[in-house]
């Protein structure tokens, strides 16, 4: 009987804390409850992600009481207006920041490091898991000089976009699995009768350093820089590779040093194009009829390997809170960009248009079916490149140098040698002058 009652007691107590447990689980509503009334100013963009972070505040304001009053602004102008706001000690309260801005913003002090946050048991939501980012993505986007400050928001790699009945037409059963075989088998294959193999957007703006210039440094073994910071553009890789972009112009369209995205998009949906390297971001609009004369037609693959094997473009973004803003304005912050990442939240992300860097979200097998894209997405964020463009502050002045160079190599104004050679000058120019060679600044990027 004795021992009975005492199983009995400890059943009962057990019970008792578990009750207890319950009741002081961390809850979002909870959580939120001293800064109901707080509002809070970002700057997002028009694109799939955002639009879907907007259909998705309601159920966030509703929950928390705190309002987040967004203004949509072009890519072209977001580093420049936040820039401004922090310089300024303006009104933002959350940091938008793109692969390459991490160094400016960090060396700044404009944004507050994650762990302030993450160990305060009452901010930080036990499900939070950094361990679910793909960590690639974390550390690329959200990560600098070794300390995490934002968590990973519509986040891309680079891969390519094929036309499966273009292919199959000129005779092939699979996407190329490396650059060379672009150059040697499908291009020569699949431009023809006003068609063309490939097109490589390269407008003169971020467009040509990131998505043109880059894109074909790395899997060539080429960086824009070597371990002492000095250039390396004139490197036998680097060459290798911008001598392989300029030689694969002749299967894209004419005038392609115009492209933008929406161009090279645009000439992909409408059949012009067989393939296309490209942001994940684009899947909804090359998949859908009312945007698409090829919906139909539409496979993902990775990136095609170079020499140095796949290392894909990386775009996209981190949220992290701002340092201007004040004590409750930082904890709504961190609310909302921990609930707009979360791992509960990134299935929802992905079905509404954004790309979600949880590794939780890309496990369910219908996901993977219905979004062609997730199984190249994946295996792209494997191995990656975070400096795939430097992420330090001088990045800005760098990527005007290289915009100028690379189009006029790409026009022919300018040999590969001698157009590197411009870049090269003027990027060791500007780097000399923030003090990374006499010791003022680390050799981070």
């Amino acid at each position: 009987m004795k021992l009975k009652m005492h199983v009995s007691a400890l059943a009962l107590a057990a019970s008792t804390l578990a009750l207890g447990a319950q009741a002081n689980a961390w809850t979002l509503e909870e959580a939120a409850k001293p800064y109901a009334g707080t509002e809070l100013e970002v700057l997002f963009l028009d694109r799939p992600g955002y639009n879907a972070a907007i259909q998705m505040l309601p159920e966030f304001e509703a929950a928390t009481g705190i309002k987040v009053n967004y203004t949509v602004v072009p890519y072209e102008n977001a580093l420049g207006e936040q820039v401004r706001d922090f310089a300024a000690g303006g009104d933002l309260d959350i940091a938008l920041i793109d692969l390459v801005w991490i160094g400016n913003f960090a060396e700044n002090g404009w944004i507050v490091p994650s762990e302030t946050f993450i160990n305060n048991a009452e901010l930080a939501d036990p499900a939070l898991a950094m361990d679910d980012f793909f960590p690639l993505v974390l550390n690329a986007f959200g990560s600098w000089n070794g300390v995490n400050y934002g968590l990973p928001f519509d986040n891309y790699s680079g891969l390519l976009f094929y036309n499966r009945c273009m292919l199959e037409a000129a005779g092939f059963d699979k996407p190329p699995a490396t650059w060379q075989e672009v150059m040697d088998v499908y291009g020569p294959a699949l431009t023809k009768d006003g068609k063309y193999a490939y097109a490589l957007q390269s407008k003169r703006n971020e467009t040509q350093s990131a998505d043109s210039f880059a894109r074909f440094l790395w899997p060539f073994g080429g960086s824009f820089l070597n371990a002492e910071f000095k250039s390396n553009l004139l490197s036998p890789e680097s060459q290798a590779g911008l001598q392989f972009r300029q030689d694969l112009m002749k299967f894209m369209p004419e005038g392609i040093v115009a492209y933008d995205h929406a161009e090279t998009v645009n000439a992909f949906a409408q059949g012009d194009v067989a393939m296309i390297t490209e942001w994940s971001a684009f899947y909804s609009t090359v998949v859908n009829p009312e945007t698409s004369a090829v919906a139909d037609c539409v496979e993902i693959a990775p990136e095609p390997t170079g020499p140095a094997g796949r290392k894909p473009a990386l775009g996209g973004f981190s949220l992290a809170v701002a340092s201007q803003a004040d004590e409750a304005e930082q904890a709504a912050g961190w609310l909302f960009i921990q609930w707009v990442t979360s791992a509960a939240n990134a299935g929802r992300y992905l079905e509404m248009g954004g790309v979600p860097a949880r590794k939780s979200a890309y496990a369910d097998p219908a996901l993977a079916e219905k979004f062609k894209f997730i199984p190249a997405l994946v295996e792209s964020w494997q191995d990656g490149v975070p400096e795939f463009r430097p992420r330090f502050a001088e990045w800005p002045a760098i990527t005007e140098i290289v915009q100028e160079w690379g189009t006029k190599m790409m026009l022919g104004e300018v040999s590969i040698e001698e157009g590197s050679k411009m870049i090269g000058e003027k990027m060791e120019a500007v780097l000399a002058e923030a003090g990374y060679y006499d010791g003022k600044k680390p050799l981070a990027q």
